[in-house]
């Protein structure tokens, strides 16, 4: 009499964790198939962290007068300065500072300025879509009538009306403390109402779903309705169009800056280091505009590509 092997139920794999899933998932196998996507990617996160870390990572800061020798102006990049003897891996400016340096602190405000648009003009947007979309009628002729005039004027022109407006009922003792947040309120008005276009669009189409239809016979009150149930399903479109979004508020900020109504000379921006660098570009130190400008279009790039990327792997008419 033979023994016959027992057999034991084979071991369940253990849940895989939401981190696992995303790994699996199509959308981070389509990231990893794309060359443009992953270069994109690394050089915006390599930037932002720059950015971010820009105390620990700067030779000095070019904003504390006390760290500043005007013998170092215009020193040639990885040249000993005649007087000093230092050398510096970018050269300097008209002052003396390193332009490595002011590069890192200038992304800083260029960075804050451009997320806190977008995240101001998304939030209106979104806002002002769910209602007109949802609620109908005068709301929603009103609301979009509005976008529909603003869309007719150029946004740099529109941002430019609102910073002057804006400046001009602040104090005058409080406009350069205030300039950065006006920045950011006059690009994030005229950057709205490309998302309340598309927010609205979806919401005409979530609206007469079953679901929301639903949500309406249990009670539910409109504003609940639009948050819980109608937002989640328009999100996707509106993400990518901050991405784009973020690239051109960038470009705004350093437009703005560049033709001096932007960030103040006290927190200079990318724009304002473009501004400063054109004035000594025929005079042979092109490296003070040329350095600033192509970190801003490494920047700018960078994000817009993101953002292509984005779009085409979130459209299921892709896939």
């Amino acid at each position: 009499m033979t023994d016959t092997p027992i057999e034991t139920p084979a071991a369940k794999a253990p849940p895989k964790t939401a981190f696992g899933r995303f790994l699996d998932s199509d959308f981070f196998y389509s990231f990893r198939k794309s060359p443009v996507a992953v270069t994109s990617f690394g050089v915006t996160v390599l930037l932002i962290l720059s950015a971010i870390f820009a105390p620990l990572i700067a030779p000095t800061n070019p904003f504390d007068p006390a760290s500043l020798n005007l013998m170092n102006g215009f020193t040639a990049p990885m040249t000993p300065n005649a007087f000093t003897g230092e050398t510096f891996l970018l050269g300097t400016d008209d002052q003396g500072r390193d332009v490595f340096s002011t590069i890192l602190y200038g992304m800083r405000i260029s960075l804050f300025v451009g997320a806190a648009a977008v995240a101001f003009a998304m939030v209106l947007g979104i806002a002002l879509g769910l209602l007109a979309g949802y609620v109908g009628g005068w709301t929603e002729t009103i609301i979009m009538r509005v976008a529909d005039v603003q869309l007719t004027f150029p946004s740099i022109l529109v941002a430019m009306l609102i910073f002057g407006i804006a400046k001009g009922v602040t104090p005058i003792e409080y406009r350069d403390q205030m300039a950065i947040w006006v920045l950011i309120v006059a690009i994030g008005l005229s950057d709205w109402v490309q998302f309340a276009r598309v927010v609205r669009g979806a919401t005409l189409v979530e609206k007469g779903k079953d679901y929301v239809q639903a949500a309406r016979l249990i009670g539910r009150r409109p504003v609940p309705i639009m948050v819980r149930h109608i937002l989640p399903n328009v999100l996707s479109p509106v993400l990518v169009i901050a991405t784009i979004s973020l690239a051109l508020a960038i470009i705004a900020e350093a437009t703005l800056s560049f033709l001096g109504v932007g960030a103040p000379p006290t927190q200079p921006s990318l724009g304002t280091l473009i501004r400063i660098g054109q004035g000594f570009l025929f005079s042979g130190e092109w490296w003070i505009l040329f350095f600033p400008a192509l970190t801003l279009l490494a920047l700018a790039l960078s994000v817009n590509l993101l953002g292509d990327w984005l779009r085409d792997a979130l459209n299921p008419k892709l896939r």
